[in-house]
């Protein structure tokens, strides 16, 4: 009797937990959303037009904190409620799923992440900025950099211009180092801008290859939408005249009808006429 007494004692402890468990886990979820609500495509979409405005701040700054501040405030100007850590997380989640991106079809890419050229085009930016800045510092013959990331959470940003730049800087350095020592500064600012050329005529071909890429895409499609128009064109004319045939047919039924009716009516009459003239007769006699 104890021992029944003690395992249903057991029992009841146990579902107390697994009660107590649950109502921890829902209140933790419940919390959750309400801290981090779903950000929505139009959200989206201005907080990285707000970005774009302030990525040279960015690339500035060594502390970006009040740069994402900035951020908070201009989005909650446009009826977003967003904090700063918030805007840090999603930029952080958009550069990775931009970087993944980059090895996909576009079509697929678009439908994956329909934000990639907004990514594209703040990196593009940043990019030319960085070029320009290399060119006009080959020019006066400082070793001033060009560019760099602000902060830790900058450093997961570069892009794959970013990247090819540095790798040409190294090898650049190593052939400068290789042919002996120190150039003259003539010879060091030629080949400064040699570099600076062959980056930009490498970005700009990247450009043209990934614009020849999304024009082709966009002919593909709009190829295939005139195809599908057609075919539904001629399917809807090949309904139409099944339809002015079928049409046609009543008309032709319905004329045939009516004419077999008044030659009945004229011999009904007619019969009628000489069934009377034929009592007539019968009277007179």
């Amino acid at each position: 009797m104890e021992r029944r007494t003690h395992l249903h004692h057991h029992r009841y402890q146990q579902e107390q937990q697994q009660q107590q468990q649950q109502q921890q886990m829902s209140s933790v979820n419940v919390d959750t959303a309400d801290r981090f609500p779903q950000w929505s495509f139009q959200e989206t979409k201005e907080f990285l037009m707000i970005r774009a405005e302030l990525d040279r701040s960015f690339m500035e700054t060594k502390r970006n904190k009040l740069l994402w501040e900035v951020i908070s405030t201009k989005l909650k100007e446009k009826g977003f409620n967003r904090s700063a850590e918030q805007c840090k997380c999603k930029w952080k989640n958009l550069v990775t799923r931009y970087k993944g991106c980059e090895t996909m079809e576009p079509e697929a890419m678009k439908q994956q992440f329909p934000f990639y050229n907004e990514l594209q085009a703040i990196f593009a930016a940043r990019m030319q900025r960085m070029l320009w800045a290399e060119a006009e510092g080959a020019a006066s013959g400082s070793k001033k950099k060009s560019g760099r990331l602000s902060s830790d959470d900058e450093e997961d940003e570069d892009s794959e211009g970013e990247k090819m730049s540095r790798s040409r800087k190294k090898k650049a350095k190593s052939g400068s180092t290789s042919t002996g020592g120190v150039t003259p500064g003539s010879s060091s600012r030629d080949t400064n801008i040699g570099v600076f050329k062959e980056l930009l005529e490498d970005f700009m071909r990247q450009l043209l290859q990934m614009e020849m890429q999304w024009r082709d895409a966009s002919e593909a499609r709009e190829a295939e939408r005139t195809r599908k128009e057609m075919e539904w064109r001629q399917e809807m004319q090949a309904l139409e005249n099944e339809r002015l045939t079928m049409e046609r047919r009543w008309r032709e039924r319905e004329e045939q009808r009516r004419i077999m009716e008044e030659v009945r009516a004229e011999k009904r009459d007619a019969l009628m006429t000489e069934l009377l003239n034929q009592l007539r007769k019968d009277d007179v006699d």
